[in-house]
């Protein structure tokens, strides 16, 4: 039987902290586990993932080619019906903010609809995006549907927060103007 006054942590849990620049008979003396010399024994003396000692590195020794998407992807809430008709009661609206309430959504993604799962209830559903196969349950239970389009994601801007081609267009406004 346990007993609170023979509870003791298993054999290695609790470790003493190493305690470094104590002189010699610490057992961490000299150079204090770091070696010797070099960049890496000097305080301050970090490098980052990557680093070959000043010569340049791989990643930017390779040519970089292709184009990435991912700055403009678009992030979406995935909800099934089945879980719709879990939490909603017949006649209630189906939105952004009764998500929230029935804390089936975070954030504000934009919200689609999908048609995993039994539904019956007449409901009204007021979402950015639903699959043909969901809309159609939704209207066979004598409910009904309006898509709200998201709102696009802002591209990256430039330094003086337009996109390219409005900045290429200011300045040849300002060229037209007689400015620099």
């Amino acid at each position: 039987m346990a007993h609170d006054y023979n509870l003791h942590a298993p054999a290695g849990a609790n470790k003493k902290k190493k305690i470094l620049g104590r002189g010699q008979g610490s057992g961490k003396g000299t150079q204090a586990g770091k070696g010797h010399k070099g960049q890496k024994a000097r305080s301050g003396g970090k490098t980052y993932v990557g680093f070959e000692g000043g010569q340049m590195p791989l990643y930017r020794r390779l040519a970089q080619r292709g184009f990435s998407n991912y700055p403009f992807k678009q992030e979406w809430q995935i909800i099934n019906l089945g879980e719709i008709e879990k939490r909603y009661e017949a006649g209630e609206t189906v939105d952004h903010a009764s998500l929230h309430k029935k804390n089936l959504i975070k954030g504000n993604a934009p919200v689609k609809i999908l048609a995993n799962g039994d539904f019956s209830k007449k409901l009204s559903f007021k979402v950015d995006g639903i699959s043909a196969a969901a809309k159609e349950k939704v209207e066979k239970a004598g409910g009904d549907v309006n898509v709200i389009p998201a709102p696009e994601k802002a591209r990256p801007k430039n330094k003086m927060g337009q996109g390219k081609k409005a900045a290429r267009k200011a300045l040849a406004v300002k060229k037209a103007a007689g400015g620099k």
